[in-house]
């Protein structure tokens, strides 16, 4: 099952309902998961689609295993997989070396078999296609990497990264960096930010339930934001798209959610100058998903 599929089970069930202005209620996610992963996909729905991106932004938690000295095509066991017995066993204390050296802002360059873009086709469309492909290098943030179990070949991980990692290559690097190389053979999307995979929504659910109650309240997707609670005539000065005044939480904040008192989301702000200005507003006292 692709990402898209999982929104299209969503999206079927809404097909008739309408919002205000007649047209179809919208349906997105936060982060396209591998066909052979499981785990955490985050959808927005209606309104809340314009909180996709900063979902986004949150941190992405990881489990995943690896075969070491084994390799193919794909990076994972999707293709063929060659094996690499003249290649040196790297010891737990090699890989953990190796793991430190990953921390932080590096530069990976995404696997071809993937799904970014190169000039308006899939790359790994591209690749199957018997075409040669050049990937772009791209920086990524790596919060943390843990082994938790290791007996070779196998080698599992619990991983916290930024947007736009690619589990495949970070494993790969990291064996690597130890004398040796891998393919990835399992991976679980443990959680994006608050959006956690131990409260996750079965697709079976998804597809049979009764939609209304398992939805979040969409200040979860912004809950990592910088955020400031709104007067009444403050919120509705930014209902008609006027700028408010700032207080002492602007200091070094550019951007920010906007509340209510009751802890509806009422927009996103940009700072300018000593204002706030709306970016993105929502109404209140209607369900935003």
């Amino acid at each position: 099952m692709t990402s898209r599929d999982a929104v299209n089970v969503v999206q079927r069930r809404l097909k008739n309902l309408r919002t205000d202005d007649g047209s179809k209620v919208k349906v997105g996610h936060a982060g396209t998961l591998d066909p052979l992963a499981e785990g955490v996909l985050v959808m927005g729905v209606g309104r809340a689609v314009r909180l996709v991106p900063y979902v986004q932004q949150q941190p992405k938690h990881y489990r995943a295993k690896f075969l070491i000295g084994q390799s193919s095509v794909s990076g994972d066991l999707e293709d063929k997989v060659q094996m690499h017995p003249r290649l040196p066993v790297p010891s737990r204390s090699q890989l953990e070396t190796a793991a430190k050296t990953l921390i932080g802002s590096i530069q990976q360059t995404p696997p071809a078999h993937s799904a970014i873009w190169i000039d308006g086709k899939r790359a790994h469309e591209r690749i199957r296609a018997g075409e040669e492909v050049e990937m772009p290098s791209r920086t990524v943030d790596i919060h943390s990497i843990e082994i938790l179990n290791y007996a070779f070949p196998e080698i599992e991980m619990d991983i916290v990264c930024g947007s736009g990692t690619y589990i495949r290559t970070l494993g790969l690097d990291l064996a690597t960096a130890a004398g040796s190389t891998a393919v990835m053979a399992h991976l679980r999307r443990d959680g994006v930010g608050r959006f956690l995979h131990t409260k996750a929504v079965s697709i079976e659910r998804l597809r049979e339930d009764d939609l209304e109650p398992l939805l979040l309240p969409p200040s979860m997707a912004v809950s990592h934001m910088p955020q400031i609670t709104l007067t009444e005539n403050q919120s509705t000065r930014l209902g008609h798209g006027l700028e408010i005044e700032t207080g002492d939480e602007a200091e070094g904040v550019d951007e920010a959610a906007a509340l209510t008192e009751d802890g509806q989301i009422r927009g996103i702000v940009i700072r300018k100058g000593y204002a706030w200005y709306p970016k993105r507003v929502f109404p209140v006292d209607d369900q935003v998903y």
